[in-house]
């Protein structure tokens, strides 16, 4: 490990969870709990969340938004965070049959749960009115036909939003920009078929049409992107006097020490002065999920392997990979690293931290800052790990996934149970 490094100081506190803070032995603590000793309880790979960053979180966003904030829960979903969001004040935002199923075994009333997906099916949309859903977001032709269809057997009319593309790119990966023209979501503008769906809801006795949605991205750092997709919807929803308007969600957050990001209160502000600009009669409705969920957390691994290729780099192997963590392979995304048990030392040497999984690409930090001499049987963290980590795992090479717990104020609780063995073959049939 003895690369040039430009990142050689300790790492930095502002992206870690809210409360973090060192021990008397250099260690870090989340939550008043020593992460070693999360890690010696419950095993590595570990998600480990501050429940009172996400609690504090969920409060900015309500502050911000008001009732209509919701939690993107395809940031990170299961029973306990959902009764969490839901015990803030916040709606939860669901895009699929399962996220709907955890939103109501959580206890979560029908009331507070909008449903999304560009594909929703007829059962996804049977069980969606069945529990009562406030809102659903309609992506398509196909969906207004879909309701219009239980209509006509169940009576139920659903209040929908109709989501619409305003052909504002946004400066992120291509993979989630959903802004622009050529788009898989929504109904564009400027081909006239949003205009056309609206048409098409007013005159569906299936449809209450309550308001427009659109959503340009994820992990958007410029919020001018936000205004500017603000004032192009605006000019088109307006007109129709919907008494609601949702921007959607994708704020982004900062990852590794060269980045930083808006705050979801910032955005709020900008998202309220840009409305009052334009005039905006309509409630504003957000849907922010990342920025609630990501800082809050850290993954923390076990070395297994340390492989020095003199002149060429050192890598060190831990017990995760890609099937906790694949935005790195998805998008090229980084992150930095650290020892937890070391967390004041200053970060010298160099190495590429990869995963156990049978794939080259299976790297989860290109270059990751560490203190000299890190070893087998080490922990090794990476912070802001608490959005789109769990919730895009996978058990590929049948490795079982992490366990997740939530600490705060001196206790921790399992919220997720690590997978087992037996739970990896619970679905085969002999």
């Amino acid at each position: 490990m003895n690369q040039t490094n430009s990142n050689t100081g300790p790492i930095p506190f502002d992206l870690l969870p809210d409360s973090a803070e060192i021990g008397s032995r250099g260690e870090l603590l989340i939550g008043g709990i020593a992460v070693d000793d999360l890690a010696a309880e419950y095993g590595t790979p570990l998600f480990i969340y501050d429940e009172n960053h996400l609690r504090s979180r969920c409060r900015e966003a309500l502050r911000a938004f008001g009732d209509g904030a919701a939690y993107a829960c395809k940031a990170f979903l299961c029973l306990a965070m959902a009764r969490l969001v839901h015990e803030e004040g916040l709606h939860l935002d669901v895009a699929s049959e399962g996220e709907l199923h955890t939103a109501i075994a959580a206890g979560v009333p029908g009331e507070r749960i909008v449903l999304h997906g560009n594909n929703k099916s007829l059962d996804e949309l049977s069980l969606a009115r069945v529990h009562g859903v406030s809102r659903v977001v309609v992506d398509s032709y196909d969906e207004l036909d879909r309701l219009s269809e239980l209509h006509s057997h169940d009576g139920v009319i659903a209040s929908v939003l109709l989501r619409v593309t305003p052909g504002v790119e946004a400066h992120t990966h291509e993979f989630v920009s959903t802004g622009q023209n050529d788009s898989k979501f929504g109904f564009g503008l400027a081909s006239g078929a949003a205009l056309a769906a609206v048409s098409q809801a007013r005159s569906n006795p299936g449809i209450n049409l309550v308001g427009i949605h659109s959503h340009i991205g994820s992990q958007v750092f410029n919020v001018e992107s936000f205004a500017r997709a603000l004032e192009i919807v605006v000019e088109f929803s307006e007109p129709l006097e919907l008494p609601e308007l949702s921007v959607g969600g994708g704020l982004g957050v900062a990852y590794v020490e060269s980045e930083s990001a808006p705050s979801i209160a910032q955005w709020g502000e900008l998202l309220s002065d840009t409305c009052q600009r334009l005039g905006v009669k309509a409630r504003i409705c957000a849907e922010p999920g990342r920025s609630i969920a990501a800082q809050a957390a850290i993954t923390v691994y076990s070395v297994g392997t340390v492989k020095e290729l003199p002149g060429i780099r050192t890598y060190v192997a831990v017990d995760g990979g890609f099937g906790d963590n694949p935005r790195p392979m998805l998008y090229g995304s980084g992150y930095t690293a650290f020892v937890p048990g070391r967390v004041a030392e200053p970060r010298p040497a160099v190495a590429r931290i990869v995963g156990k999984h049978c794939e080259s690409g299976d790297v989860l930090v290109r270059e990751a800052s560490l203190p000299n001499g890190v070893g087998v049987g080490d922990h090794v963290a990476t912070p802001v790990t608490g959005a789109y980590g769990y919730s895009m795992g996978s058990s590929y090479n049948r490795i079982p996934r992490p366990a997740v717990v939530f600490v705060s104020n001196g206790s921790a609780r399992p919220v997720v149970r690590r997978e087992t063995l037996e739970d990896l073959i619970s679905l085969d049939v002999e």
